[in-house]
């Protein structure tokens, strides 16, 4: 299983292109089965999540062609609507095929889905919206069974602004009949990107990005060409690098919109941060040892939980005494006594995290548990002294695409071994 060996303590300057965004991606390629006709996706990111959503497509019936960072859709011929649990046990984001393939093939099957283990994460606001469209939907054996005559547009009001419910039930409006208003939607950028790509397939939608969006139902949906957005975390990730080794660090490809309440808390804690809008990039300079500060993980356009992991390894360097309070995943402090093993000093209370800032960090050998934990423990060892190994990184494979080729080319000591 690989690892990654890192000696820290090196400097990080110069510029990196960020590679689309995962979360984009992934439920942009799933609308592909909303159309008979074939759909192309530009900048999309090398990730196994997005190999696995190809697979569990290509068991459906949809006709894959990937060269570079292009892939190319085709799902004219549906061959099955049950996406089997041997596929889709590793990614959470499966579940997103519920809606497209009840809304165009009137019948699906689908395993209740994996991913990692951060928080239950609960389908309920995804199976409770499609019942208000008219769908029936039974849990039999660990799967979720849908069945509806065609979908009929409705109100539905979410209690809480989920991702993944927005992203199923604004898939599935598209083909319903009548008007669908969605009202506590997610704001996410990832969401509006979504919106984009089904308008680019022909969709009738409006006001994605907002809290109501509103969809005219559609009898089909064309095929599209749409270029997936770049990755917010990803550029979060490597702009936390150059606040943890005093570096110099520019993002290429990336709206700062998108990534804004972060930007604020890097201002915050003494980081230099220049927007270009027109340009999507973002500069961060870093001359100091960071201040402590306070931060919420929030729905859009609050800090964002995927940053929380590598946000506290900064504030483990900072001058002071940090809090950091999780309030979207309630397990989503893995990544603690793993930053302790750096030397960090940190309490956990419920969920909030008491941050005491330490000087500096000692290399140890590690292990990723999530996603994100797995960019943060990178992070530690960036700046650590000596040598810090990070087992599991196949974690880090889901979501980071060439990250120790791109933190190379920013002046890290950094390689994958076996």
């Amino acid at each position: 299983m690989d690892k990654i060996r890192i000696v820290g303590e090196k400097r990080l300057s110069g510029q990196v292109e960020v590679s689309g965004a995962k979360n984009a991606a992934l439920p942009i390629l799933i609308s592909s089965l909303l159309s008979e006709k074939e759909c192309r996706f530009d900048r999309v990111p090398d990730l196994q999540d997005i190999r696995t959503t190809l697979k569990v497509l290509r068991h459906l019936g949809v006709s894959s062609k990937v060269v570079g960072s292009t892939v190319t859709l085709n799902g004219q011929s549906i061959a099955s609507t049950e996406a089997p649990y041997d596929l889709v046990r590793t990614m959470r984001a499966s579940v997103w095929v519920l809606g497209p393939l009840l809304a165009r093939m009137g019948h699906a099957k689908v395993s209740l889905p994996g991913g990692c283990a951060i928080g239950a994460r609960p389908i309920n606001f995804h199976l409770e919206g499609l019942k208000k469209l008219g769908a029936q939907i039974e849990l039999e054996n660990g799967y979720v069974v849908a069945k509806a005559n065609r979908l009929q547009g409705a109100r539905v009001a979410f209690e809480f602004p989920s991702v993944g419910a927005t992203a199923n039930l604004m898939m599935a409006a598209t083909l319903a009949k009548g008007e669908t208003v969605l009202e506590g939607c997610a704001k996410e950028p990832e969401m509006t990107d979504l919106g984009n790509a089904l308008k680019a397939m022909g969709a009738q939608i409006e006001g994605h990005g907002s809290d109501v969006i509103r969809i005219q139902g559609k009898d089909s949906l064309s095929g599209c060409h749409h270029p997936i957005m770049g990755d917010r975390i990803e550029a979060g990730t490597y702009l936390a690098s150059a606040v943890l080794t005093q570096g110099d660090v520019k993002v290429l490809g990336i709206s700062p919109d998108a990534l804004e309440a972060v930007l604020v808390q890097f201002e915050q804690i003494g980081a230099v941060v220049e927007r270009d809008l027109k340009g999507l990039s973002i500069r961060l300079q870093m001359k100091q040892r960071p201040q402590a500060t306070n931060l919420t993980t929030l729905p859009f356009p609050g800090f964002p939980t995927d940053m929380q992991a590598q946000m506290m390894a900064v504030l483990c360097l900072a001058s002071g005494t940090s809090t950091v309070r999780e309030t979207i995943f309630e397990n989503r402090f893995m990544h603690v006594p793993e930053l302790l093993r750096l030397g960090a000093d940190i309490q956990v209370k419920g969920n909030t995290a008491v941050i005491r800032g330490v000087e500096s960090f000692t290399g140890a050998p590690l292990m990723a548990t999530d996603l994100r934990a797995s960019a943060s423990l990178i992070l530690g060892g960036l700046a650590a002294k000596g040598e810090t190994i990070v087992n599991r990184v196949y974690h880090l494979d889901r979501g980071y695409e060439k990250l120790e080729t791109k933190f190379k080319a920013l002046g890290a000591e950094i390689e994958r071994i076996a």
